[in-house]
């Protein structure tokens, strides 16, 4: 048979090939066998390639992709690219290279990563969210929102034109839907009466995307409108940039309609309890009252939710967002200087950085005043950046004997602080517990306790006309608007001014050439700078702009759409990738129905997990989608992390010294690449000072042996840390299935864990003695024949253990059990094919390059992924024999292994036959003998 040690890489490359050549992993629209969807987040292609710790969710997900397969299920196991993103847009800007080839460069690496992993990827259904045959089918979804309105009488979304026809029959006083909050009433004839303009606007307050002007965060540096998830501590969390606040017309989604449907569907959904309660945080529902507060002096009025309408009479102040649009109307003259100065300072502060700010009262008064509701008192109106205009109405009622934050500031700045709770000292905090209040000198709600008096002051409300109960959310339309050039362009041209669709037949409308992806000059988004981007109406297509006469040529939206907007029904699209006619077919969503198991990381919370959940329940209300939730069972990974290296510089000094002789000296830890440090935490000082030039002629102080220790610290991988682990390194040096194998070794799929290359030898001496297991330098050891009942117990114990351990995503624990298997078989010498054949099988969805090898050389002829999964049997756990120590007069002199069947009367028998019983006895009869069955024989002579 020549060699045949243990070449993992000739053997990795040879089975990738075959897979590859065979499609073995392909998925049929069709089966007799039951199905199983498993998905993972398809990544974005950075330019990076992949590093070790993306692939630990894929890793887990293909192992319970081949081990469906192996139990006969029609296993779909898609993957592809969300490849539309902001990296490859600023190298562009940076080069000049078009994103489209950076971007296809990038995937190239990433396909190469991915199949030297061994993953068991149906490659024939890649998807790319930026090629046009994808994202003809995102600007379709788009289109559908445009044409869609909620409503509210049957909690779902309905055709717009169903709408029209309702204003044209009798206005839109009975129509209860989500809409725009300054829609105004009319009749059938006030319609059938307004011009096309006038209709269109009137439509666009019910669209479920439509245009707003709105408050956003406008990063300058990176030229575009970044989502609140985007933006951390009030800078861009890609770069770093400043983030400002300021209104700009977007178009946006009315995810609010859905607010409450999104949060039942969690009850329904096997989700990550913590990402759950995220997204119930994100939508924070909360339920309260609407009060309307007349402006003293103005006819205007302020609107104010709050979830303690009990308190009304506790108000003493009121307080809105800076950016509120009454703000410059109502501050007074000796007001203007200050509060101008206050707004445009909070306009540099981030959203998520002024909710996060507890500790800093701010604030500014304005020189207004509303009335009070029932007291008719006046009620000073002052500015706070604690207050958002984004959530509520941003004005806040200040109560501040009941709230700590108001009576923090009306304490700062010299506010009364009215009690209003019935024998509670106010004097040094504010009385927040709501289920131990009784109210005082509140007037009509005196003496009433908490629930009381919200029943009451919501009934004196709506007598008098301002306000009501009501339920607020926290959540707000998203904004779908980015002026970037690598994102889907709209299927929208402007008409007067106007939006208006492209036909759903002139899809997909292309990305425009242009010759410098920034900004135009005028602030206009890069589609600004395309020469041929109008669309003329009778021709059907995109005409240079020099062409444009609002006849029958019109200019075309600048904006892209955001990143989420790829991802949001990929899933639904992998089931019938190649289909020209729909997004995909109805046979196709009733086969698949639904992802099974979706895994990737819990950062997506509440961005594309959100947003993907409101674009299902959207094809749902079409009757396109058979279910509202796209995904049964959701895991978030954890979380491979990086074990980064420092070498310590001294204080003040020009010289470094090695971490175990710092003693007391004060030091500044500088990243050094992992790269350059050995399993001992030795620094190669050469390569040290090639890299950073800088230290070429600082003193390295060595430690007694002669040598530079770093120090170490875990800290997230990535490549500002320097602590990188490429798996294509690891993959030359032990092999994908070590790789496979180490990763889910490190400890429970959810946690975070550190990576530690010097640990994977385990995982390769352990690959090396499965081979031998099989191989010797003779060739295949592995023989028919009866295997011994310990071997039995052995695969048995294991077949349990193993698929215990992947029905519970217990994949850490599988490998000491292979482990610990295969030490076993070694010992007891088993070379029997009934044993190992099943073996293979088992560890197959964690390392199926080896599993595919030994199995091709037992004599099998198609791929181990087809073969049926091992069946476990009791029997062989059950222990049958047992061993008795046979004594005389109480001595032990010999073991017999005997059947646990068997009565006090066969064991007898059976020990006296014995031959060594008889040499004992030398001839003698025994007085007795007693037997303890499945315990003791003892023979007294």
């Amino acid at each position: 048979m020549g060699n045949m040690k243990y070449h993992f890489n000739e053997i990795e490359k040879r089975w990738q090939e075959y897979w590859a050549q065979n499609q073995t992993f392909k998925a049929e629209n069709n089966s007799s066998k039951p199905k199983y969807y498993v998905l993972d987040m398809f990544p974005y292609p950075s330019g990076a390639g992949l590093h070790v710790g993306h692939p630990l969710g894929y890793i887990a997900s293909d192992i319970y992709a081949r081990y469906k397969r192996h139990k006969g299920f029609n296993v779909l196991h898609p993957q592809g690219y969300d490849s539309f993103g902001l990296p490859a847009e600023q190298y562009a800007i940076q080069t000049g290279q078009h994103p489209a080839l950076t971007t296809e460069n990038n995937i190239k690496t990433y396909r190469r990563q991915l199949d030297q992993i061994g993953f068991s990827f149906d490659w024939s259904r890649e998807v790319r969210t930026s090629d046009p045959k994808y994202y003809k089918w995102t600007q379709w979804v788009f289109a559908r929102l445009f044409d869609s309105w909620y409503d509210r009488d049957t909690d779902k979304a309905r055709p717009i034109s169903e709408l029209m026809d309702r204003f044209q029959r009798e206005g839109n006083k009975t129509v209860n839907a989500v809409c725009d909050d300054d829609v105004e009433y009319f009749n059938a004839d006030d319609w059938n009466g307004y011009s096309t303009g006038e209709r269109q606007r009137i439509l666009l307050k019910y669209r479920l995307t439509y245009l707003a002007e709105t408050e956003v965060n406008w990063c300058p540096a990176l030229g575009t409108v970044l989502a609140n998830d985007e933006v951390v501590n009030g800078v861009s969390e890609r770069g770093g940039h400043p983030v400002i606040r300021k209104k700009m017309t977007q178009w946006s989604m009315r995810i609010t309609a859905y607010a409450e449907r999104l949060l039942q569907g969690l009850e329904s959904i096997d989700w990550p309890e913590s990402l759950k309660e995220s997204q119930r945080n994100w939508i924070g529902k909360s339920v309260g009252a609407s009060v309307r507060f007349n402006l003293k002096d103005f006819d205007d009025i302020i609107d104010v939710f709050t979830t303690r309408p009990d308190t009304l009479f506790g108000v003493s102040f009121m307080t809105l967002a800076p950016e509120h649009e009454l703000v410059k109307k109502i501050t007074s003259e000796g007001q203007r200087e200050a509060v101008e100065a206050y707004v445009e300072a909070t306009a540099r502060r981030s959203e998520r950085d002024r909710m996060a700010d507890v500790k800093t009262i701010s604030g500014v008064f304005t020189g207004a005043y509303v009335e009070h509701p029932f007291s008719k008192e006046p009620i000073p109106i002052w500015i706070g950046d604690y207050v958002l205009a984004s959530y509520g109405t941003g004005a806040v009622m200040a109560v501040p004997c009941g709230d700590q934050r108001d009576y923090d500031f009306a304490r700062h700045f010299n506010i009364e602080i009215p009690n209003i709770f019935e024998g509670v000292d106010i004097s040094e905090t504010a009385f927040a517990d709501k289920e131990n209040t009784i109210i005082a000198n509140s007037d009509f709600l005196n003496g009433l306790d908490y629930k009381a008096a919200v029943k009451r002051v919501i009934e004196g409300l709506e007598q008098i006309g301002q306000g009501e109960g009501t339920i607020n959310y926290r959540l707000r339309d998203a904004v779908f608007s980015r002026q970037r050039y690598w994102g889907e362009p709209f299927p929208i041209f402007y008409r007067n001014g106007l939006p208006e669709l492209i036909g759903a037949e002139h899809l997909p409308l292309l990305l425009p050439e242009v010759e410098k992806y920034l900004p135009t000059e005028s602030g206009e988004p890069p589609l600004g700078r395309a020469k041929v981007w109008a669309w003329d109406t009778e021709q059907n297509k995109v005409v240079d702009n020099n062409l444009i006469d609002e006849q029958t040529v019109f200019p075309l939206e600048l904006n892209t759409m955001p990143g989420w907007a790829g991802s949001s029904q990929y899933f639904n699209r992998y089931m019938d990738p190649h289909n020209e006619e729909a997004i995909f077919s109805q046979d196709a969503i009733n086969y698949w129905q639904q992802v099974d198991l979706y895994i990737g990381g819990s950062e997506h919370a509440t961005g594309h997990l959100l947003y993907s959940r409101f674009w299902q329940k959207f094809m749902f209300d079409l009757g396109l989608v058979p279910f509202d939730e796209y995904a049964k069972k959701l895991i978030n990974q954890g979380m491979i992390l990086g074990t980064s290296a420092f070498a310590h510089r001294v204080e003040g000094e020009n010289k470094f010294v090695s971490f175990d002789m710092l003693d007391d000296l004060s030091s500044q830890p500088i990243h050094s690449d992992v790269s350059f440090v050995n399993a001992s935490d030795e620094l190669d000082i050469e390569a040290f000072k090639a890299w950073r030039p800088e230290f070429k002629k600082l003193e390295f102080e060595l430690n007694k042996d002669g040598v530079f220790k770093v120090s170490r610290d875990v800290e997230k991988m990535s490549k500002s840390k320097y602590n990188v682990v490429n798996p294509d390194d690891i993959i030359e040096r032990y092999g994908a299935d070590s790789l496979r194998l180490y990763e889910m070794f490190l400890g429970p799929l959810e946690q975070y864990k550190p990576w530690n290359t010097a640990g994977i030898s385990g995982v390769f001496a352990f690959l090396k003695k499965l081979w031998r297991l099989y191989v010797d330098d003779n060739g295949i050891r592995v023989s028919d024949g009866n295997p011994t009942k310990d071997s039995l117990k052995t695969l048995h114990k294991t077949i349990k253990k193993v698929e215990e351990d992947i029905e519970n995503f217990s994949f850490n624990t599988s490998v000491s059990t292979f482990m610990i298997a295969v030490n076993e078989l070694t010992a007891q010498k088993c070379h029997n094919k009934e044993i190992l054949e099943p073996l293979l099988v088992l560890i197959s969805p964690y390392a199926p390059h080896i599993a595919e090898e030994l199995w091709h050389l037992l004599g099998h002829e198609e791929s181990i992924s087809l073969a049926p999964y091992p069946q476990f049997e009791e029997v062989h756990l059950v222990e049958s024999t047992k061993t008795y120590p046979i004594s005389f007069n109480g001595k032990m002199r010999f073991t017999m292994e005997l059947s646990l069947d068997l009565s006090k009367e066969e064991i007898e028998k059976a020990v006296m036959a014995n031959e060594k019983t008889q040499e004992q006895l030398a001839g003698r009869e025994p007085k007795k003998v007693i037997v303890v069955p499945g315990k003791i024989v003892n023979i007294v002579g």
